[in-house]
């Protein structure tokens, strides 16, 4: 099966990272989304919890199972994408666009050294 993969970081628990000037947006890749199957429900955190890297701060459901979301990097969450709260199939149909989950202001820049890069990501999920 192919995947789109765009040029972001990811964790191999398959969550995306995009960061932009001290912030970043967070959401699942195109792989968990599809693994997951259809979203019927999303859990999500309040702005301005606190998220500390590895830990899960969100939840996903979709008809065949339940998964956590782990955070890629720590910081506060400055926006929820509460959209996903009445519309979780989202998260199906833009997974990178409509369906991002939350905004981190990041605590540690440093933090994205430790993240997978596409090129990393996509040779992950094939092995």
């Amino acid at each position: 099966m192919s995947y789109d993969i765009p040029e972001l970081l990811y964790l191999d628990s398959h969550e995306w990272i995009d960061p932009t000037d001290g912030t970043a947006r967070i959401g699942i890749s195109d792989v968990a989304q599809d693994e997951l199957g259809d979203v019927v429900f999303v859990e999500l955190p309040s702005t301005g919890d606190e998220l500390s890297a590895g830990d899960d701060f969100a939840v996903v459901e979709s008809i065949k199972a339940v998964s956590d979301v782990y955070a890629p990097v720590s910081g506060e969450v400055t926006a929820v994408n509460e959209t996903l709260l009445d519309r979780p199939e989202l998260l199906n149909d833009d997974p990178y666009g409509d369906g991002w989950l939350v905004e981190v202001e990041l605590a540690d820049p440093e933090e994205l050294e430790s993240l997978l890069s596409a090129e990393e990501y996509e040779a992950s999920i094939e092995t």
